[in-house]
């Protein structure tokens, strides 16, 4: 029996990268957090500690500030891109980059009806995301481009309905045709190149996930998932896949009977834990396939 090296990788996690233009009086703002994988040549680091091949992860934290002034931010997908090009072309040991980066949202302060020119409020938890994988041992399918939004924070307050589930001895709970359906949605959606008008596609993406979430009568929240899924594939060629994870934001009605009041379904305690973790995936039968695309470990 011998022992060997199996796979391994490193870079920089979570770079806060910010990006102010300041081209004219009106400023505008970029606030990333950018983190950086590279696998390649790197056995020696490991078994005999030899860095000679290794980029040091400063490096690549220095190069996500340069690319930032000198490519500019851009749509987030193309800085990945320039970002995972780099370190794949321009470094020799390296073999496959990845370049994750989530973008915080700003929104310019209104001073006296208008806009002010350099004064931003953060615009809630809502972040959009990008990832890109390029490995240059692939000589087909090579860049694979994932984008995605998270923390997106939905409620419809009825409209959802949940009954007809499977029982046993530990079921408790009751059956509903009227529940405040709420999540905290995380979506992730693989276009099927990189020939895309990536601020133009988010935005469509985006309008498509709320406008199914509120239009579906939801028998369960998988259905509401697999609707919004197939929904976005339904409207655009270019995605190939797309992957959605709703924990479930409980909203239980108070009992108010204590006190002599009615409650039909206007107070109710949000509990934040436990909570259901619904997940779902919809895919084209013929897309390109995915590679490593969705590998976040090694």
């Amino acid at each position: 029996m011998a022992i060997v090296l199996g796979p391994n990788q490193y870079g920089k996690a979570e770079t806060r990268v910010v990006r102010i233009y300041r081209d004219t009086q009106r400023h505008e703002i970029r606030d990333l957090n950018v983190s950086t994988a590279l696998r390649g040549d790197f056995a020696a680091a490991h078994l005999t500690g030899d860095q000679a091949k290794v980029l040091p992860t400063d490096s690549q934290k220095n190069t996500c500030f340069a690319f930032a002034k000198s490519a500019g931010v851009g749509e987030i997908e193309d800085y990945a891109l320039a970002l995972a090009r780099h370190f794949v072309d321009d470094i020799a040991s390296v073999s496959r980059a990845r370049v994750d980066v989530d973008e915080h949202r700003w929104e310019r302060v209104t001073v006296a009806g208008a806009e002010h020119p350099h004064t931003f409020v953060r615009a809630g938890h809502e972040m959009r995301s990008a990832s890109v994988t390029i490995d240059s041992e692939r000589a087909v399918n090579a860049t694979w481009v994932i984008a995605g939004i998270r923390d997106l924070v939905l409620l419809k307050s009825t409209g959802s309905e949940f009954g007809g589930f499977l029982k046993d001895s530990y079921t408790t709970l009751a059956p509903t045709t009227d529940r405040v359906l709420a999540t905290s949605l995380t979506v992730r959606w693989r276009y099927a190149g990189t020939q895309v008008a990536w601020g133009n596609a988010f935005g469509q993406v985006r309008q498509i996930l709320l406008e199914r979430f509120a239009s579906v009568h939801s028998l369960a929240l998988q259905q509401t998932l697999w609707e919004m899924g197939s929904a976005v594939l339904a409207a655009r060629d270019d995605v190939a896949e797309i992957r959605l994870s709703a924990p479930n934001k409980h909203h239980f009605l108070a009992d108010l009977t204590p006190f002599g009041l009615d409650n039909p379904g206007e107070v109710f305690h949000a509990a934040d834990r436990p909570y259901g973790l619904i997940q779902c995936a919809a895919q084209r039968d013929d897309a390109p396939a995915a590679g490593p695309a969705w590998d976040q470990d090694f």
